[in-house]
C-alpha cells in the first residue's frame, strides 16, 4: 500500500547502465498485517541490485531497488506485537526490495532491534544481506561441523569478508579464500582467512570440505575440483558474467560431493522467521566485535558510483548509501 505522501528514491526507470538511475519523488508505501515501514537511515549496496538494473532479475519498471537497510521503525502492522515507532533497527527488504528510498516496508520477521547494542547504523545497514547469508551458507546449506576445511571464493568483497569470519565462529578448522588479484590479498587477510590465495592458482591448495562459490565460470569448475570426498560446493552467485557451469550428476556420484543453490530473496520468502532469526544472529555478533565489517557510506545520490565500483571488481568490504544520516 501507498500513501498520497511522498518521498525521494533511487529508481531504475529502465534496464541499462549504472546511468540509467535516478532519483526520483515516490509514493510513501505503508505497512499491511505482519509488516513495518522504517525511516530508513542507510542502505547496503549490492550486486544484486546490479542485477536489478541489469534487467537479469525480470522487475516491474520503474523500479527502487535495495535489499537491506538501517533505520527507525516508522509505522507497524496489524499483527505486529515486538518492534514499536522509533525504534532502531536492521532490516532485510530483499523480498520486495525498496531500500534506496527514505521510507521502506518489510516484513517484521526480516528485522532486527538494535535497542541497547553498540553498533551504528551505518554498520547494521551492512549486515543484514551478507552477514546473514554468511551464516544460513555455512550452517544451513553446507551444515559445517567443527574442524572442517573452507575456501571462499571473493574473499574481499562483501559477502567474501563476512564467509571468513562466520566460518571461524561456527569452528571451521582450515579457512582459505581466493581473490581475482593480487591487490586485495591483504584486505581479504583481516576477514578472517588462514591463507588468501590467486583465484588462477587454486590447483595446490589441498582439498576442502567446503567450498562458497559466488563467482561462476572457471572458478566453480575449480571449487569442484577441490572438493574433499563428502564435501559441499554452495553455489550463491555469477559475478564473473560466465556461462553456466554444467556438474553432471554421475560425477557427483562416483566422487561423492554435492552441489547445492541459496539466494538469500528466495529463502527469506519461503522462510522470513529463519531469515530473521539468522539475521538477528549476525547483529549481535558484529555489536560483540565477532564479526567485523568494513563500510564506507556514499550519499544516496551517488547510487550509481557504487554500482559502477561494485560492477568494476575492485571494491573491498561494503559499500552503504547514506539516504538521511540522522
Amino acid at each position: 500500500m501507498s500513501s498520497s505522501e511522498q518521498m525521494k528514491a533511487v529508481t531504475i526507470p529502465e534496464f541499462g547502465e549504472a546511468e540509467v538511475l535516478r532519483t526520483d519523488e515516490v509514493a510513501v508505501p505503508e505497512p499491511g498485517p505482519g509488516e513495518v515501514a522504517i525511516d530508513v537511515a542507510y542502505a547496503g549496496a549490492n550486486f544484486a541490485e546490479v542485477l536489478y538494473r541489469r534487467g537479469v532479475v525480470d522487475v516491474p519498471l520503474p523500479f527502487v531497488p535495495g535489499i537491506e537497510v538501517s533505520g527507525r521503525i516508522r509505522a507497524v502492522g496489524d499483527g505486529v506485537e515486538d518492534l514499536t515507532v522509533g525504534q532502531p533497527v536492521a532490516a532485510l527488504t530483499i523480498v520486495d526490495s525498496g531500500g534506496y528510498a527514505e521510507v521502506v516496508v518489510t516484513s517484521a520477521d526480516l528485522v532486527a532491534p538494535l535497542d541497547g547494542l553498540d553498533l551504528g547504523l551505518d554498520v547494521a545497514a551492512a549486515l543484514p544481506s551478507n552477514s546473514t547469508t554468511a551464516f544460513l551458507v555455512l550452517d544451513r546449506v553446507a551444515r559445517i561441523e567443527p574442524g572442517q576445511s573452507v575456501l571462499v571464493h571473493a574473499a574481499a568483497g562483501g559477502v567474501g569478508s563476512q564467509l571468513g569470519q562466520a566460518a571461524r565462529l561456527l569452528g571451521a578448522g582450515r579457512v582459505v579464500g581466493t581473490v581475482g588479484g593480487p591487490a586485495k590479498i591483504e584486505a581479504a587477510r583481516g576477514f578472517g582467512y588462514d591463507e588468501v590465495i590467486l583465484r588462477d592458482r587454486l590447483a595446490g591448495a589441498g582439498e576442502f570440505d567446503i567450498v562458497v562459490d559466488m563467482v561462476g565460470g572457471p572458478a566453480r569448475r575449480a571449487g569442484l575440483d577441490r572438493l574433499a570426498p563428502m564435501g559441499r560446493l554452495v553455489v550463491m552467485g555469477n559475478a564473473s558474467g560466465a556461462d553456466d557451469v554444467g556438474v553432471p550428476a554421475n560425477e557427483l556420484w562416483f566422487t561423492n560431493k554435492t552441489v547445492s543453490g541459496f539466494n538469500l530473496a528466495a529463502f527469506s520468502a519461503a522462510f522470513p522467521e529463519e531469515a530473521g532469526r539468522a539475521l538477528r544472529r549476525a547483529v549481535e555478533a558484529a555489536a560483540k566485535g565477532a564479526l567485523r565489517v568494513q563500510v564506507e557510506a556514499l550519499p544516496l545520490e551517488r547510487a550509481a558510483e557504487a554500482h559502477r565500483r561494485i560492477e568494476s571488481g575492485l571494491t573491498t568490504g561494503k559499500l552503504v548509501l547514506d539516504v538521511a544520516t540522522p
